[in-house]
């Protein structure tokens, strides 16, 4: 029998927590000892980039670690440049691990004489090198067909579930809410995944980031509210959502966001609202933004990655990925409940 060849990990900057999280948890998964590839990723006096990798990387499989969140430009030159290193060092395969995409909100022309900048960064990455993309909840599903190279974009809701299970133990109060029309589609996902109802905040902009009128589409009264997104940024319409849903009658209002961009002034925002939660996936490193938060609470990603790195290292299926069983046993330190539960049952 040959020896199955383990995945070679290297990170930026953008957030080491999560890399090294991925790596420890890829060691568990695999029951062998996967580090980070030592190296140095550092900019000189006049902001250039500069990466040298330390080990021998030739003809491994390797999967570089990078968010591309603020500072956006920065990370993106970050992994481009990691990339160039270890494509001009021999690498067999560079995966890139991109668990917040940047630049996914430019994804179509808005109006005359603007760029699709998504389509832009693709080309990038496919230019650098990187031979496939792995990610978590794109801003619009159509961004994979901006790549020629496979795109294997993950979940958030298969742990959003778990984490719903173990936190709240009346599931039929529980009523799913997108905060606008675009994102029906994600909601309706989750709701189905823990059998509640849906509704919708429907809003209307005069500019962007500017609502002018919302309203709720759905029975929300005497329920408790879960509002899903993939984004929060300056948290304004979420805020606006979460009071309308408490004004029309909602017991409770909680939100469960994949990526917290959290852009000033969301933290104030998001503490002074009606939120009685807020549920964050650590796609993007906040913790310098949220320590001193009573509301925002983060859910780790770190073994939805690493099991998706070695299914990918070892040709297995990413898409067993998006059922919330599967990914329970994983997942059964965070949420022992959940675990318990399902195996009573069985």
């Amino acid at each position: 029998m040959s020896e199955v060849v383990q995945p070679k990990l290297i990170s930026g900057n953008s957030n080491l927590t999560l890399s090294k999280g991925i790596a420890s948890w890829a060691s568990s998964l695999s029951r062998t000892q996967i580090n980070l590839v030592k190296g140095r990723v550092e900019q000189f006096n006049d902001q250039e980039i500069f990466v040298e990798v330390y080990e021998n990387v030739r003809n491994e499989d390797m999967f570089v670690i990078q968010s591309t969140s603020n500072p956006a430009n920065d990370n993106l030159m970050e992994l481009l440049i990691i990339t160039d290193a270890l494509r001009r060092s021999s690498a067999k395969r560079i995966t890139a691990v991109i668990p917040y995409f940047g630049y996914a909100r430019q994804d179509r022309r808005t109006k005359a004489r603007t760029p699709i900048s998504a389509k832009l960064i693709a080309n990038l990455l496919t230019g650098a090198g990187i031979e496939r993309v792995l990610t978590l909840d794109l801003h619009s599903a159509q961004i994979q067909g901006f790549f020629d190279i496979p795109v294997d974009n993950l979940y958030a809701s298969p742990i959003f579930a778990l984490d719903i299970f173990h936190n709240f133990n009346d599931p039929d109060k529980i009523t799913v809410i997108s905060p606008d029309v675009g994102g029906v589609a994600r909601a309706r996902g989750l709701a189905e995944r823990i059998n509640a109802e849906l509704a919708i905040v429907e809003k209307r902009r005069n500019q962007p980031g500017e609502v002018a009128s919302m309203n709720v589409i759905g029975e929300v009264k005497n329920k408790i509210c879960l509002i899903v997104d993939d984004i929060c940024d300056t948290a304004g319409t979420l805020v606006k959502a979460a009071d309308l849903l408490i004004e029309k009658g909602a017991s409770e209002v909680h939100a469960y966001i994949s990526h917290g961009v959290f852009s000033d002034p969301a933290i104030k925002r998001i503490e002074s609202s009606s939120l009685s939660s807020l549920v964050v996936c650590d796609s993007i490193s906040v913790i310098s933004k949220i320590k001193d938060s009573k509301k925002i609470r983060l859910i780790p990603t770190a073994p939805l990655f690493a099991q998706a790195v070695l299914n990918i290292a070892h040709g297995n299926s990413v898409s067993s990925l998006f059922d919330s069983e599967r990914l329970s046993p994983i997942y059964k330190p965070y949420y022992p409940k959940y675990h318990h539960e399902r195996k009573k049952k069985a």
